[in-house]
């Protein structure tokens, strides 16, 4: 297994990170303990959770199951650098008017208390925000978060799903006081979604940030069996983007062939040799699913095969405004 430093942080993670975004909702509790044994097994030691997980009135089971799981000792817990996040409405009634979805002291003093609960333990490696709350004042998230760092709840603060210029922000705000700040990003990028090569990823290696790519696969679309299922299984949203993203499909699905490869395991080499990215999150469903996903580590892609990538796959054409300007 290789490792790497988050951020500019001093913390060292294994460069895939196991999502668990399944448990207890695809995946039962006793499929889960083995995904994370034999996470830990092959040295994948930075596990990403959420407090939301689990959905709608069973939010908060995914979190339940990993406190489980470390319940069990032999030094699950010590092993596993562990990174949730708060955004959400959690469904609790005692969250009054505050019960919905945004960031705030309040909340994340509520939330941080119930997934160490879940969890089982008391301080979580990796506190994130699931997503930007533009209405809150960084002033008051950041204190809130160097109260929980001070505490020993907390160890450093990353991001979720925010725009180049809310990191800036935040860093901004965040060196005005002394303080670290951000040290990760996780944001939606893959082979189709290659929209934060413009802003994100720059602005993220400039101020410091690990990018922890979510959805690497892109729903499975990259997965190799987007163009193999029986199209009576498809929603109408479903079966319009496969059409439309049919010849890229289709050359990739070649392309993978002539190198002797899966589409899913290229995919997920192709972010590993992006110099931004850190981790990305592998989210499986089957202890199967997991194994599958170790080949990313050994698979190498040269400099013709991602040109080939590139062209199958377009990017923004850089970063901004080089991207869009002269």
């Amino acid at each position: 297994m290789e490792y790497t430093k988050l951020g500019r942080s001093g913390l060292r993670v294994s460069r895939l990170c196991l999502g668990t975004m399944n448990f207890g909702v695809d995946t039962d509790e006793q499929e889960s303990f083995r995904i994370m044994d034999a996470a830990l097994d092959a040295g994948i030691q930075f596990f990403d959770t959420a407090n939301i997980y689990g959905w709608g009135e069973n939010c908060g089971r995914t979190e339940e199951i990993i406190g489980r799981w470390f319940a069990q000792g032999g030094g699950r817990r010590e092993k596993t650098v562990l990174a949730t996040k708060f955004y959400n409405d959690m469904h609790d009634p005692l969250d009054g008017p505050n019960r919905v979805e945004g960031l705030s002291s309040y909340k994340m003093r509520r939330h941080l208390e119930g997934s160490l609960r879940r969890l089982q333990t008391d301080h979580i490696e990796l506190y994130q925000m699931h997503h930007i709350d533009r209405s809150v004042v960084w002033e008051e998230l950041w204190s809130a978060f160097e109260n929980a760092q001070q505490q020993g709840k907390i160890g450093y603060v990353g991001s979720s799903n925010f725009a180049g210029w809310d990191i800036a922000w935040a860093q901004g705000k965040a060196e005005a006081r002394g303080n670290l700040g951000l040290v990760s990003e996780q944001s939606k990028y893959n082979l189709l979604c290659r929209l934060p090569e413009l802003e994100v990823l720059p602005a993220s290696q400039a101020l410091g940030l690990g990018i922890i790519p979510w959805s690497p696969l892109d729903g499975g679309l990259l997965g190799g069996t987007a163009l193999k299922l029986d199209a009576g299984r498809r929603s109408g949203s479903d079966k319009a983007r496969i059409e439309k993203l049919r010849p890229q499909l289709e050359a990739y699905a070649k392309l993978a062939a002539e190198l002797g490869e899966t589409e899913d395991i290229i995919s997920l080499a192709w972010l590993l040799h992006q110099p931004a990215v850190t981790a990305p999150i592998i989210g499986a469903r089957t202890l199967q699913q997991f194994e599958r996903s170790l080949r990313a580590l050994e698979l190498k892609l040269d400099v013709v095969t991602l040109a080939r990538i590139d062209e199958i796959f377009p990017g923004p054409g850089g970063d901004a405004p080089k991207a869009y300007a002269w």
